[in-house]
């Protein structure tokens, strides 16, 4: 029996997840969207390391369990041939000159990760194996070191979901999307080419989830929150092993491969959809990195990304069906931890649309009865 036809709205790594969960579930899956710039998953830098978070409860539960799916996800792709989205295990320092502040993390550290098998160990550095490890690291900075912490490039994942996605039929047409409410309940999407219909529809539009959702007369507590990070770059330095480092604030340090290191990021609330890279974000971005890092003064400064995060609050993500819409189903709102999540919720939602149940519990992220914000 052939599976439902499924449009999702959107190719971030939500709609990119969703359709790949799909398509390996059996659907016939339709992927549209148009790439606006500001794009999340195009400049997120890909930090995989829950368990030092603040965050509590159902929100913390997912994140913590989108990390421990990374490796069940790439042996999922590599099945269907896609061999490297550029996921690596660094190990993550959580650096800070305060002990006390250190004991705090360590604590949190210690009870999250006690037999979590994908968080490694969790061991207490000071100030000389903590720049042992990454050495532009600040000599008056303690750590604590998750020898499980990973990262992944958010360009190079949302690649290989497609491409997983196309080999198991998908189609993906580039084009901007709206919805179109049909009198038997269901919606087609609209094009410039044309309508594609479809049994059901996801929208995983990230921060422009509202402007596809609005012909439904609903809309959702999700706002873009501009992110900037800069990309520096330290010459004929190999720092593919060097582990990520999270100060206990919002801003990180990442390394990838050949001297690349990407630091960010500002959490501008407010922004609107202006995707710009501005002075005072940089200056803000390098500010941090250089206060934590100062060995990285004389990198080159090569690249500056801005993303714009859905951002839901204390009220995302949302994953689940439209209320009065049944066949309508929101991915959205992972505000800053989308390269994380997403993954496993698109999975977790694919299963629903395909079952009607889940093994995730995802009835904490319901979309509202009633609309917010009309």
């Amino acid at each position: 029996m052939a599976g439902p036809r499924v449009a999702v709205v959107g190719s971030g790594v939500a709609g990119a997840g969703t359709a790949f969960a799909l398509a390996a579930g059996g659907a016939e899956v339709v992927v549209v969207d148009s790439v606006l710039p500001g794009q999340a998953t195009a400049a997120g830098a890909g930090i995989i390391q829950p368990w030092s978070s603040t965050a509590t409860g159902p929100a913390y539960e997912l994140y913590a369990a989108g990390a421990a799916y990374y490796p069940t996800l790439i042996e999922r792709l590599a099945e269907v041939g896609v061999a490297d989205i550029g996921y690596r295990v660094t190990g993550s320092l959580v650096a800070q000159a305060d002990a006390a502040r250190l004991d705090e993390v360590e604590e949190r550290l210690r009870r999250r990760t006690a037999g979590v098998a994908v968080a490694g160990t969790v061991e207490r550095l000071g100030e000389r194996d903590a720049r042992a490890l990454f050495p532009p690291l600040a000599p008056e900075l303690g750590a604590v070191y998750v020898s499980g912490g990973a990262r992944v490039d958010g360009r190079m994942l949302r690649a290989g979901l497609l491409a997983g996605a196309r080999r198991l039929g998908a189609v993906v047409v580039d084009a901007p999307a709206r919805l179109v409410p049909a009198h038997t309940g269901t919606c087609a999407v609209h094009t410039p080419g044309g309508d594609v219909g479809a049994d059901v529809v996801v929208v995983a539009a990230g921060a422009w989830v509202n402007s596809v959702v609005e012909p439904l007369g609903y809309r959702l507590a999700v706002e873009p929150q501009r992110g900037q990070i800069a990309h520096l770059l330290l010459e004929d330095r190999e720092t593919a092993d060097w582990p990520s480092v999270l100060p206990v604030a919002s801003h990180y340090i990442v390394a990838f491969d050949a001297g690349r290191i990407v630091v960010g990021a500002t959490r501008e609330t407010g922004s609107g959809f202006d995707a710009r890279v501005t002075a005072g974000g940089v200056q803000e971005v390098l500010s941090n990195a250089l206060a934590i890092a100062p060995g990285l003064a004389p990198a080159s400064l090569i690249e500056t990304r801005v993303g714009l995060r859905p951002l839901a609050g204390e009220h995302g993500p949302f994953l689940g069906p439209v209320a009065g819409h049944p066949t309508v189903f929101v991915n959205a709102g992972f505000g800053p931890a989308g390269l994380t999540m997403a993954p496993l919720a698109g999975a977790a939602l694919a299963q629903l649309i395909l079952t009607g149940c889940t093994d995730l519990d995802l009835s904490a992220f319901a979309p509202p009865e009633q609309s917010r914000g009309r």
